[in-house]
C-alpha cells in the first residue's frame, strides 16, 4: 500500500482537531495504520476542562529494535485573518495551507507514509495524542501509563515536531528546557490615595519583588543549553477609580530553565523572596517539565545520517525554543525531536512547503530502516 503523504495531511487537516483533540482525526489516521498492519488502540482520557482527550498508540511486530514515534493531532485555535479556510488545506503554488500543516499533522502524515510494507524486522509504534497544546494533562502522561501497564517500552522515540529553522533538516532538538509559571499574589489594604494612613498599598512591595526577581542571573548555561532565564508575563492590580489604594497587586511569572536547575527548587527560591518583601505574599506555581538532554547514541547518529543523506544537511543539535512532550517520554528512552521548518506554526496562514512534506517523509524512511536493523559486532 503506498500512502501520499500529502494528501494524507490534507485529509488530517480537514478534521478542525482544537485542543483537546477528539474524534474525526483519530478515524483518518487509524484508517491510515490499519491496512500498514498495526493494531490501533485508542482511548479517551479526562473531563472539561481539561478533556476529553483521546490518545492513540498503534504496534506493529514483536521483539527488537523497537522504534517508536510521537506526535500530536490537536491544534491551536486557527484565530481570524485568513485568507483561506484554515481546514481546507489548499495546496497553491507547492505550498500546503492550513491550522496543522506545520505543527504537526504533516509530519505524522510523511511517517505513515514512511513506514514500510515488509514486517519482518523489529517493532514500530505510533504514540499519537490529542493533547499536547493544551495542558497535556491526559495526553502523552496517559499514554506513557498505557504503555507500562503492559511492559511496552521503545528503544528510542523520534517526535515530529517542526524543529527545522531556515530549511529542511538544518536543526534537530536533543533536548528541551524546562519551564515553570508562578503567579505571585501580594495583599494590602483598600483605601483612598488622600488617607493612605488607612490603607496599605501593595505595589511598592510588588514592585521591590519584581526588581529583585528581575535582576537574577540564574546560571551562565551549559555546553548544550542556553543560560535560564526569567520573564515577567504580566503585573496587574484589581480595576479601580484613579483615587482608590488597591487591595491587591499580583504579578505572573516563567522560567525556562536548563539541567542546572530543578523547576522545585526555582519556586522555592522565588517564594523566598516574595515572603521576605511580603509576610503573607503567595506564591502559586505549575511546572510544565523539567529540562532534558538525550545523550549522543544511536538516535542521534540515525536521524543525523539520515538528514545528511536526503537533503545534505549537517544539522545543528539544539535544545532552543519551547518544550515538546519529550519532557514526558524520556521516561522511556532517548528522545529527539525532528521535522519541518517551523516559521508558521501557530500562525494565521500556517503552511508547510510540498516538497519539504514529502523530502521529510523519505528521511523518516532512512531512519525507520536504520533503526530497525539490528546494531552489529
Amino acid at each position: 500500500m503506498s500512502i501520499d503523504p500529502v494528501e494524507l495531511a490534507r485529509a488530517l487537516i480537514a478534521c478542525p482537531s482544537v485542543t483537546p483533540a477528539t474524534g474525526a482525526v483519530f478515524d483518518v489516521l487509524e484508517a491510515a495504520l490499519r491496512p500498514l498492519g498495526f493494531d490501533v488502540h485508542r482511548f479517551v482520557r479526562g473531563e472539561a476542562p481539561d478533556g476529553p482527550v483521546e490518545n492513540l498508540v498503534a504496534l506493529r511486530g514483536s521483539g527488537g529494535p523497537h522504534f517508536g514515534f510521537a506526535g500530536h493531532l490537536d491544534v491551536v485555535p486557527a484565530g481570524e485573518g485568513w485568507t483561506t479556510d484554515p481546514y481546507d488545506a489548499v495546496i497553491e503554488d507547492g505550498v500546503l495551507t492550513g491550522r496543522g500543516a506545520n505543527d504537526m499533522k504533516s509530519a505524522i502524515a510523511a511517517f505513515v507514509a514512511a513506514i514500510p510494507a515488509r514486517q519482518d524486522a523489529g517493532s514500530l509504534s505510533l504514540l499519537i495524542t490529542g493533547d499536547e497544546e493544551g495542558p497535556a494533562t491526559h495526553g502523552t502522561v496517559a499514554i506513557i501509563d498505557w504503555l507500562e501497564e503492559r511492559g511496552i517500552r521503545p528503544d528510542m522515540i523520534l517526535i515530529g515536531e517542526p524543529t527545522s529553522e531556515a530549511a529542511l533538516g538544518d536543526t534537530i532538538k536533543i533536548g528541551r528546557r524546562g519551564s515553570v509559571n508562578m503567579w505571585i499574589d501580594v495583599p494590602g489594604h483598600q483605601g483612598h490615595v488622600a488617607y493612605p494612613h488607612r490603607a496599605t498599598n501593595p505595589v511598592g512591595t510588588l514592585a521591590r519583588i519584581v526588581a529583585e526577581l528581575d535582576g537574577w542571573t540564574l546560571d551562565e548555561g551549559t555546553d548544550a543549553f542556553p543560560p535560564s532565564n526569567l520573564e515577567f508575563t504580566e503585573v496587574a492590580t484589581p480595576p479601580g477609580a484613579t483615587n482608590l489604594i488597591p487591595g491587591r497587586a499580583s504579578a505572573r511569572l516563567n522560567i525556562r530553565f536548563n539541567n542546572l536547575q530543578r523547576g522545585d527548587d526555582l519556586v522555592m527560591r522565588v517564594t523566598d523572596v516574595v515572603k521576605r518583601h511580603a509576610p503573607d505574599g503567595t506564591v502559586n506555581a505549575l511546572i510544565s517539565g523539567e529540562a532534558f538532554l538525550t545523550p549522543p547514541g544511536l538516535l542521534y547518529d540515525h536521524v543525523v545520517s539520515s538528514i545528511r543523506e536526503e537533503v545534505g544537511v549537517e544539522p545543528t543539535l539544539s535544545t532552543s525554543g519551547g518544550t515538546s512532550d519529550g519532557r514526558f517520554l524520556i521516561k522511556l528512552c532517548p528522545v529527539v525531536d525532528f521535522g519541518l521548518p517551523n516559521a508558521t506554526m501557530h500562525k494565521v496562514g500556517e503552511h508547510a512547503a510540498v516538497e519539504d512534506i514529502r523530502a521529510l517523509s523519505r528521511i523518516y524512511a532512512r531512519v525507520i530502516e536504520k533503526a530497525l536493523t539490528p546494531p552489529t559486532g
